[in-house]
């Protein structure tokens, strides 16, 4: 349940409805999530996530689909329902399967497990992964 209001079209201040046009161009859909319908409240906010959020999954080294599965795994870790739904929605999209889908949530599953244990036997980090090769 969200903590805010969602807001409607007809209820964006002229900074929000700014953003929200260049999401429906970006995204070429009609639709703004509740995520950005609840961040609308803060213009600013708004504006400044939905920059950086174009700028870190827009075209980089790393593959589109690949950033998406690198979002969900990291909203799982986190525990964020609506991003694991979204974000799994959206690489989807993209092309993830569901053996992808699947293998991910196993990798997910076996880092969150082996990083506890190593966290709790205190395991310090090996001599030779502690420098970068060349460096």
């Amino acid at each position: 349940m969200a903590t805010v209001r969602l807001l409607s079209d007809d209820e964006l201040s002229d900074e929000a409805a700014a953003v929200f046009a260049e999401i429906r161009a970006a995204r070429k859909t009609d639709y703004v999530n509740d995520f950005w319908r609840a961040l609308a409240h803060d213009p600013v906010t708004l504006r400044r996530t939905w920059e950086s959020l174009k700028q870190v999954m827009g075209p980089g080294t790393i593959d589109p689909l690949v950033k998406e599965m690198i979002y969900v795994a990291v909203s799982i870790a986190h525990g964020c329902d609506y991003c694991i739904h979204t974000h799994t929605a959206s690489a989807r999209a993209k092309g993830m399967t569901e053996a992808q889908f699947m293998e991910l949530v196993s990798v997910v599953g076996m880092a969150a497990e082996t990083n506890r244990l190593v966290t709790a036997l205190g395991v310090e980090v090996d001599e030779r992964f502690r420098t970068p090769p060349g460096a």
